[in-house]
């Protein structure tokens, strides 16, 4: 009857079991490094591989989650806003992509939209002369 008691005690193993069988062999390893013998019964080692399992997906959704997100517009504008840049900050930002966009129209001979881009660089150059 206490085999019965004992295997049933081993199939039903709680989160704070769970937790604290991990926390003790990370703190083997740590000491002893990787060579070490584990001697784990079936319902341990598979309690254990559930958790480190769960933890792996929940990483990974949360992986995904985060790559759909920071793709989004929302947290490209948001990312712009958290730089807090400066006016004339910004107004370099703006003429160093003007000049770069410049350089493939002019490579493409699309001279109709280097002018209109050479207009803008005009402005920003005029506000930055005004804020020095």
């Amino acid at each position: 009857m206490t085999k019965d008691n004992n295997k049933n005690k081993q199939t039903k193993m709680t989160k704070i079991e769970i937790e604290a069988l991990a926390k003790k062999l990370m703190e083997e390893m740590e000491k002893t490094g990787l060579e070490m013998d584990i001697n784990l019964d079936e319902i341990s080692l598979n309690a254990l591989t559930t958790k480190i399992i769960s933890r792996m997906v929940k990483l990974k959704s949360m992986e995904t989650w985060f790559d759909h997100v920071s793709k989004s517009n929302d947290a490209w504008n948001t990312a712009y806003k958290d730089l807090e840049m400066t006016e004339e900050e910004n107004a370099i930002g703006e003429a160093a992509k003007l000049m770069t966009l410049m350089g493939i129209f002019q490579e493409a001979e699309e001279y109709e939209k280097c002018a209109i881009i050479r207009n803008r660089l005009d402005e920003i150059e005029e506000l930055l002369k005004k804020r020095k």
